[in-house]
This record gives structure tokens, sequence and C-alpha cells, in this order.
């Protein structure tokens, strides 16, 4: 049942009551997997063990001819995170070794078939498989089942560790603090394959602080300029063979960030000591003051990042205060009032008690956030479906459950080791979609930045209210990170990511800082994706100056027309162009693109979107 303006609205009290049983009902919630699997040749119904939505048995494909023997095939439902890219049935395989793959891109070169290279699925744009696609000549490597052997190198210099492309971000540097070593920057979440975040140039919400300097092996950038090495499934004139390049080869630069037009194997990275850091949690800032104009005095981000570097703030909509989450390295467990964020103000007290740092040893402490089942998630859908307006109550309900639930979990001030505090997004956490992307510029100018765009923002979405609009219903995301400098990389290197999000422009040398901006919703809010497409378009023109200039997340939601990855000028022309401005022109969009069909010059790891944005 959908509710319409004739049935009663949820309640806040009602809305916390039920997130409080989902939180309950989370602990039973395990890791997420699409929906199904059968072995090629099997008898099974792909229908009778559940399908996706379908509205009764799915019909096999067509099994694919003289199919390598030793890879184990079957069919399986494809879902993306935000469940907007569902495929009833697919071809997935899975490779035991790089040998594997080179057999199956090989076998599917021969016989016309399309090979993507198939991760934890945790994105939203279609460069794995499209959308409605025609799927029964494509074929899923699923890497994470078995190309996932990571191998720490701490005695080099620098110290690496080597994984396989299916490896997680979390088993990587799981294994690096047992080394004594981990990573500065990390995405949120840690199920991550390594390939599939290089791929898309993943990185986290980490700046040195003012004055601090970035530890060898260390970058503030994204992940894939901690490459030093890969291996790689490439066209030798002949066939598709394995080839292993290191970081001085100009050949590997467009590699590192790939979008999926090449098949990595295996990657070696650098990098640097580990870190206890701390994580304080605000929830009593208004965004007026968090979001300020630049060297406004007060509770700022500008100047949380000016004293920490390390901050993201989540923004709930229809709400004052932002929940503000600010990282500090901190050797030492900080006790009482101490800790570096004293002069900002605290985090207030409990029974009038100074706040203290809890020890965490293990990452995802926001139960609160991380476990909220996806049955929850599905209800919220068809919620908005029928009754856009409750965006006014969710968003406030939110804020509030994030509240008590970091006081009722003692979670507002927490200390560990740098991947216990920095991951925080699991399989479990509400699914929304997203779009915004990154604004490169100085980082004098990120007050600026920010709060032109709540802004804007905060104006867009009082105006459609006062329309009896709610296109947007969940939260704004503000974070900063460091872009992908020459100088972090420890080994000769033949230059940055050529497609990075994340790549410095030689034009701007004082530019120094990427600012993501991210506004999330439910999947099939009416009106999302007209809005998404209304705020790219103003980013695109606020952002395009002498003091800044705007690039796609790549994992994300862009060229919003208004469905997303639709405005076929985004896809074939400004794309391009965004690499091409600022940058040499002998490592340029174009370059890349003519690097990817040397590598696979058949096509065998593109899809439909792909042959448009790199024909």
């Amino acid at each position: 049942m959908t509710l319409n303006d004739e049935q009663p609205r949820l309640s806040r009290r009602g809305f916390l009551a039920a997130g409080a049983g989902a939180l309950a009902a989370g602990a039973v919630v395990g890791a997420w997997t699409p929906a199904f699997a059968v072995p090629a040749g099997s008898s099974g119904s792909l229908g009778s063990l559940g399908s996706l939505g379908s509205s009764g048995p799915v019909a096999p494909l067509p099994t694919p001819p003289n199919f390598p023997q030793g890879i184990a095939l079957f069919q399986q439902a494809y879902q993306n995170w935000s469940k907007e890219i569902m495929l009833d049935a697919t071809w997935v395989c899975s490779p035991k070794s790089a040998d594997d793959v080179v057999t199956l891109v090989n076998w599917a070169h021969e016989n016309g078939y399309k090979v993507r290279p198939r991760g934890a699925m945790h994105g939203w744009t279609p460069l794995t498989v499209v959308k409605g696609s025609n799927v029964e000549k494509v074929i899923l490597a699923d890497t994470m089942t078995h190309l996932n052997d990571v191998t720490v190198h701490p005695d080099g210099s620098p110290a690496t560790v080597t994984a396989g492309a299916g490896a997680s971000i979390e088993a990587i540097v799981t294994e690096l603090q047992e080394h004594g070593l981990g990573w500065a920057n990390l995405p949120a979440p840690g199920v991550l394959s390594i390939g599939g975040a290089l791929a898309v140039n993943a990185h986290g919400a980490a700046l040195p602080a003012e004055g601090e300097e970035t530890l060898p092996g260390h970058t503030f950038g994204s992940l894939s300029n901690l490459v030093t090495e890969l291996t790689a499934v490439v066209w030798d004139g002949s066939k598709y063979a394995l080839k292993t390049y290191r970081r001085n080869d100009p050949k590997i630069t467009p590699m590192l960030t790939n979008l999926g037009r090449c098949f990595l194997t295996s990657v070696t990275m650098q990098a640097g000591p580990n870190v206890r850091q701390r994580c304080q949690s605000f929830t009593d800032i208004t965004w007026q003051e968090l979001f300020a104009p630049k060297g406004t005095s007060g509770r700022t981000f500008e100047s949380f990042v000016a004293e920490s570097g390390r901050a993201e703030a989540i923004w709930y909509p229809f709400t004052e205060k932002p929940w503000m989450k600010v990282w500090s390295n901190s050797p030492t467990k900080p006790d009482g009032a101490s800790g570096s964020l004293g002069s900002l103000g605290s985090l207030g007290s409990l029974a009038g008690k100074p706040p203290q740092s809890r020890e965490v040893t293990g990452p995802y402490n926001y139960v609160f956030s991380d476990n909220l089942p996806e049955p929850l998630t599905d209800m919220i859908g068809a919620i908005n479906a029928g009754n856009p307006s409750i965006a006014a109550q969710f968003g406030p309900a939110m804020y509030e459950i994030t509240k008590l639930g970091l006081a009722a979990t003692n979670s507002s001030d927490i200390w560990g080791w740098s991947k216990d505090v920095q991951f925080y997004i699991k399989a479990t956490t509400l699914r929304l979609t997203e779009g915004g992307g990154a604004v490169v510029t100085s980082r004098a100018n990120i007050a600026t930045v920010i709060h032109d765009f709540t802004q804007w923002f905060n104006e867009r979405i009082e105006f459609y209210r006062a329309k009896g609009q709610y296109p947007l219903n969940g939260p704004v995301e503000i974070r900063c990170c460091g872009l992908d400098r020459p100088e972090d990389v420890k080994v000769d290197s033949a230059g940055p990511p050529t497609i990075s999000a994340t790549r410095e422009r030689p034009d701007h040398p004082d530019w120094d800082v990427a600012i993501w901006l991210n506004v999330l919703g439910v999947p099939g809010t009416p009106g999302m994706f007209e809005f998404y497409q209304e705020m790219e378009q103003w980013m695109r023109s606020h952002y395009n100056n002498n003091a800044a200039t705007f690039r796609p997340e790549w994992s994300k939601g862009w060229a919003f027309g208004p469905d997303p990855y639709t405005d076929e000028d985004i896809v074939k022309n400004k794309m391009r162009a965004t690499y091409m401005d600022g940058v040499p022109a002998d490592e340029n969009w174009d370059t890349a693109r003519a690097r990817y069909n040397e590598i696979d010059p058949h096509r065998v790891f593109s899809n439909d979107f792909m042959d448009q944005l790199l024909p």
C-alpha cells in the first residue's frame, strides 16, 4: 500500500519507533549479495529462486558456446547499489587465477562476447552493465571470490602491498595494519574491491591539517595515486595476454583510473605508517554557522579543516543542524576535554562530564546508520512514490536517529586505528541515489565553494517545498580531499592518473583540493532526476572559472538529462573537455582513449554506454 493525501502521515514518533525496530532487525541482516545464482546447465528455475522484480519465472539466457572448462559459470541477478540498474539474469563466472582471466577473455574475443569485471557492485554508474541492455553476450567476471590475495612487502622503500583485483579495501588495510602500515585517505565503504576502487579513483575525506606534512607512502589524493605497479590483460598483437606495467611506464597512467576499460588482475600500491585517529561527531552546529562565508568566526567547516584537515558534513533535508564528523591524528587516546578540537568548542557533555574518546577495535561503529535493513529502504521508496512530502518528516527523523544513536552507542567521540574510524558504510546502510561531483580549487576557497552551494541548495529546496514538491529527501554530503600530487609517489613515475577527478591542473598550480558536493535521494522519488539535472547544470556553470573547475565523481550520478547518464552533450563532449583543459597535450582524454583502444582494440572490455563515453 502507498500513502496518499487521504491517508494518515507517518508521525515523527512513529518513524523513530520504526527506526528503532529496524535497528533491532538489522542484527540479522547479512552481507548483501545478488538475489540468486544458477549454475550453467542447471535445470533450476530462475524465477523460483526469486527474481528482482519480474512478474514471473525468468527465461534462461542462451548458453555460451564452448565456454572454457574449469571456470565456474552461472546465471545470477545483477543490481547496483541503489537498485536502479537491475537485471534478472546475467552470465557470471568466477576465474580462479589471472591465467583463467586470460583464457576467458580470449574465448570472449573469439566468440563475440563482452567481459566486464565485477567487484562489490557498490556503484551507481552504467560502467559495468547498462540499464535495460541486452546482456545475452556479456560475461561478468567475478573478481572477489578468488582474485583476492593480499601480500604486504613491509621492508621495501617504499613499503608496498600487492593485491588481487578482487581484494576488498578493508582486507588490504587490515593486512597492512598487521605490519604497522596504512593509508591516509580511505573511502567510507570497506567492501569495495580494489580493482573497482581504482577504476573510479575512489577517495576519502582527508586533507592534511594546516602545517601537517604528508607521511612518506601516503597521499591525500585518490587511491589511484598509490599504485606503483599493475598487471592487466591486454592485446599483444595476436591475442590477449597478461602484462605488468610499472609506474614509470607512460602507458600505465590511463590505467590508474580506467572506468573499467581494461581488466586489472593485480595491483601493487605503496603504503605509509599507520596512525591512530580520533573521530568526533557534532550535531549542535547550525548549517548557517558551519557553512558560513570565508573568514567567518565560529565552528565553521573551514575552521575544522584548518585544525584537523579531515572532515565530513551530512546535512539531512529540512533540518537546521548537520551531522559533522571530524577526524584528527591522535597517537594516544584522548581523555577528558583534551584533543585537537578543544579550541573549536566541545561536543557537549553527558551528565556534566567532559567528552572522552571511546576506543574502538573494529570499523563500522555507527550502528544506527550501518544496520538499516534493505526492506526499510524499499518501504521508504514506496512511500515516496505515493507521498513525497514525507521528506519533510524523513530528514528530521533521520537527524533525531543520528543524534540519539550517537549518544546511545557512545559514538560521538571514538578513537582507534585509521581504518576503524574511517570505514562506516556497510551493505545494510540506507541505499540512496547520488548526484553531484567535485569542485577542484584552492584550499583558500573551501568556505566560499561550500557556502555558495549550500545557499543555492537551501533556496531551491525551499522553492520546491513552497510549490508542494519534494524532489530530494536524502542528505547533502560534503567532504574534501587532496589531489594526486606527483611528490606523493615514492617510486619513479610517468605522471598522475590521466582521467582521475583528483588530477592536478598544471595551469592552476594553486588548486590543491577537491571538494565533493553530493546530494542523496531515495530511488523513485518524483522529480529527483530533474532536480539533479538542475543542480548539475548550476555546478558546471558556477564552478567553471579561474578559481575552480567542476569534475564528475565517476562512481556517482552525472550527465542527467533528466535521467542519469543520458545527456549526450555531457557524455560525448563535456566529459572530454574536462580532461583536455589545462592538462598536457600528450596526457589527456584523447591519449587515454587511444590507450584503451590499444589495450583492447576489439572492445571486449566495453558496453553500449562506454562506446559513447570512450569511443
